[in-house]
């Protein structure tokens, strides 16, 4: 039996199960609601959502709800008394669930960089530990969000079974052993379509019964880049070429395709973050060891013959396996995952359309740009937007399809407390 199950056994057993708050009743938020209710030793005490029939529904499918007498307030003493008696909480407002006595571990399954930088703020302050599902937000302030958690004495975490926190397992594990880490990487398996928009995905989104936004995301490319670079952040590892390579390759080619150009792969550098279309589901790392003792091990071992090696991971649960982070957090204060002091990799936006002067900019898996990756330097050499900051603000000046799009584009940013953690970030780490 695992050391987190027994402890989860013991708060169980003890009447004093961890109590999680999750901010965001989508697919994800739903999911992990309902994994939660399967567990010993934690429990979901209030979930938020702004639907406050989305937010109820939340509890629908857990088995620990079941039967229970569901609050929707907004009022936090009210909250409080209702959580006291037993009952589950819904909410509109975050800051009712994250000020909630009981509650020790906050998830943002939001996927809104604005409401993460809000979430974190208010967990901080309240000295809850930060579960970030929203990687959109990690790859834009995880920096100066990491340090101030730590510094307030609580965990900042990417989750588990999202695919940065699944690499992380690999990366952990390579480099703990010593091989050197050629390459990082994740499958693709919506197609790639980098023009996509929430329009084009409307019929496969209604048939997966989710957001044809959050779709739309996926096949424009956004999501692998916001991912990789948060992998980036997280290891070192940087980006080869802007935007990845983004090979066709099996999992038997990992370690002949993400290798440097002279061994004959496509890589012009080692230590690099990429995908693979053909791989899914799963993560992989390619490493690398020049010892011929470990190579005659490796091969014995049914690994190949080196120096090149694949370690694969054939699945990541999602939403399925976040409480594992949420226990990790709690009582052992350790992460998922994390970023380091400052960014190596910047998520930068792409125009998938022509954009005109005065426009207000939309959001990530919208109409008017992708995510991208490069290098955190090469960002701040050429003056690019960050994507996460993007959303609502204005142009001033006509940009055509295809461009990268940069602050001097910008007549106005969206003045938000998300860019102001930003601007502090930056002064502080950059």
């Amino acid at each position: 039996m695992s050391e987190i199950n027994i402890r989860l056994i013991e708060r169980e057993e003890a009447g004093n199960p961890i109590q999680v708050a999750v901010i965001g009743c989508g697919q994800m938020g739903t999911e992990i609601i309902t994994q939660i209710g399967e567990m010993k030793g934690m429990d979901v005490a209030v979930v938020v959502d702004l639907d406050e029939k989305r937010a109820r529904a939340g509890y629908a499918a857990s088995k620990k709800a079941a039967g229970a007498e569901i609050i929707f307030t907004n009022d936090a003493a009210e909250a409080a008394e209702a959580a006291a008696a037993g009952k589950k909480i819904a909410t509109s407002d975050y800051r009712v669930a994250i000020g909630l006595p009981r509650v020790e571990s906050v998830v943002d399954a939001t996927g809104s960089t604005y409401m993460g930088a809000l979430t974190s703020l208010a967990c901080i302050d309240a000295k809850k530990h930060i579960v970030m599902m929203n990687v959109e937000c990690d790859v834009t302030i995880g920096p100066i969000i990491r340090r101030m958690a730590e510094n307030a004495g609580v965990v900042y975490s990417l989750a588990a079974g999202d695919e940065p926190a699944a690499i992380m397992e690999l990366w952990r594990f390579a480099t703990a052993l010593g091989f050197e880490v050629v390459a990082a990487g994740k499958g693709k398996n919506n197609p790639l379509n980098y023009y996509s928009t929430p329009d084009t995905e409307q019929s496969k989104a209604d048939e997966r019964s989710m957001s044809s936004r959050m779709l739309c995301e996926f096949v424009d490319g956004s999501k692998t880049a916001i991912e990789m670079a948060s992998v980036s952040n997280a290891t070192g590892l940087k980006p080869d070429i802007r935007g990845m390579h983004c090979a066709h390759a099996k999992v038997p080619d990992l370690n002949t395709t993400f290798i440097p150009e002279e061994d004959g792969g496509i890589l012009k550098s080692s230590g690099i973050v990429d995908f693979a279309i053909g791989v899914h589901p799963g993560v992989f790392l390619v490493v690398k060891t020049d010892n011929q003792r470990i190579m005659e091990g490796m091969g014995q071992r049914d690994m190949g013959d080196g120096p090149y090696y694949t370690l694969y991971r054939p699945y990541h649960l999602c939403s399925v396996e976040v409480p594992i982070t949420i226990a990790q957090g709690v009582l052992y204060g350790e992460s998922s995952g994390h970023p380091r002091e400052k960014l190596t990799s910047e998520c930068i936006a792409v125009a998938k359309r022509g954009l005109k002067a005065g426009q207000v900019l939309g959001g990530i898996g919208e109409f008017d740009y992708r995510v991208s990756i490069d290098s955190a330097e090469t960002a701040r050499e050429e003056n690019l937007l960050p994507a996460g900051l993007a959303l609502g603000c204005t142009l001033k000046e006509d940009i055509p399809v295809d461009t990268v799009i940069t602050w001097d584009m910008i007549a106005s940013p969206n003045e938000s407390a998300l860019l102001d953690l930003r601007r502090l970030q930056d002064r502080l780490y950059s």
